[in-house]
């Protein structure tokens, strides 16, 4: 585990991916009994979350500063099937990062076994306008630290 792995969670490549573990439950799977197409997307989301917790940046706190953000664009491959019960590991990697926005490699990973992977792009807004915003400096000092 490296300094910004919370507990039950590991980075394999502290400079590149962060990992987050999650356990599959009976709600998020389907009449077929595997994962649900749309979990998947909340699982990603909840390991950026823990990403960016681990970097020192709770969410509610940003809010507090008028940054939100918001997912814009989401490219996803859905490889092979979650079933009820797994342990599964979100891999997290930031790949760019620009004025006001982030991009994100993910994988879906069970096993070591890629289920899914994904590019997602976020934006940084202000909260009150819902407009592009640059990501302010401190924020972007704790993203390029690890990256």
């Amino acid at each position: 585990m490296n300094d910004l792995a919370p507990p039950g969670s590991q980075a394999s490549d502290p400079c590149k991916s962060f990992d987050w573990p999650v356990r599959v439950y009976y709600e998020d799977t389907d009449a077929g009994g595997v994962v649900y197409y749309a979990n998947y997307l909340k699982y990603l989301e909840r390991a950026r979350t823990e990403w960016l917790r681990a970097l020192g940046f709770e969410q509610d706190a940003l809010l507090g500063r008028d940054i939100v953000f918001a997912v814009r664009r989401v490219a996803i491959d859905y490889r092979h099937p979650a079933r009820f019960n797994q342990w599964l590991v979100v891999r997290s990697r930031i790949t760019e990062v620009g004025r006001a926005r982030l991009v994100f490699d993910q994988r879906v990973l069970h096993d070591e076994a890629t289920l899914v992977t994904a590019r997602v792009q976020v934006a940084c807004l202000s909260a009150s306008a819902f407009r592009p915003r640059p990501l302010p400096d401190d924020l972007r000092e704790g993203v390029l630290s690890v990256c």
